[in-house]
């Protein structure tokens, strides 16, 4: 009885996989942060590049980068439709499409990963300071780049057909011609 299970495709597991590391790796980032730091402490844990980057304990009721104050209920429900929505598409991703299942997974996780802390303690906890952009977290991280890899694979995506069009039209204006 060798073949697949009926109804599940081949690399069904990287979405849980990469959420579950994602949220493992946030939560425990963030703990380390709480019991290490008090809140608006910083540390620089390179100290040459303390003008650059610092771990800067801070908490944030608004959307990543702290934008968007205050919204805490907002950006909880948020976070619940999104993953049902990442849940309910994930379905639907052809086999083989391991980086769009990567990109779902990063941006569940960090989903998952901010809606832990908004529930425990109303807020998330923020804490990669480089200075020059809003303190973020992990999560943040996550959902960003899980953001850009699917813009990324859509935009290729879009450029393959394209480019697939433009040959196979161009096929059919020589054959046109040559017929002529």
């Amino acid at each position: 009885m060798g073949g697949k299970r009926r109804g599940l495709k081949s690399g069904w597991w990287v979405l849980p996989a990469v959420a579950v590391l994602v949220v493992a790796l946030d939560q425990w980032a963030k703990h380390l942060v709480v019991t290490n730091l008090a809140l608006y402490e910083s540390w620089a844990p390179i100290p040459a590049l303390e003008n650059i980057f610092t771990i800067h304990h801070i908490t944030n009721t608004g959307a990543a980068f702290g934008l968007f104050q205050d919204g805490n209920l907002f950006f909880m429900i948020v976070a619940v439709i999104v993953s049902l929505v990442i849940l309910f598409y994930y379905r639907y991703v052809p086999d083989g499409q391991w980086f769009v299942r990567l990109s779902l997974g990063l941006q569940l996780g960090g989903a998952l990963g901010n809606l832990v802390d908004r529930l425990r303690t109303g807020s998330v906890v923020d804490f990669l300071n480089f200075q020059i952009w809003p303190v973020f977290n992990v999560a943040d991280m996550s959902i960003i780049g899980g953001v850009i890899l699917l813009a990324l694979l859509l935009l290729r995506e879009d450029y393959l057909e394209r480019k697939k069009a433009d040959v196979g039209g161009a096929g059919e204006a020589e054959r046109e011609l040559s017929s002529g």
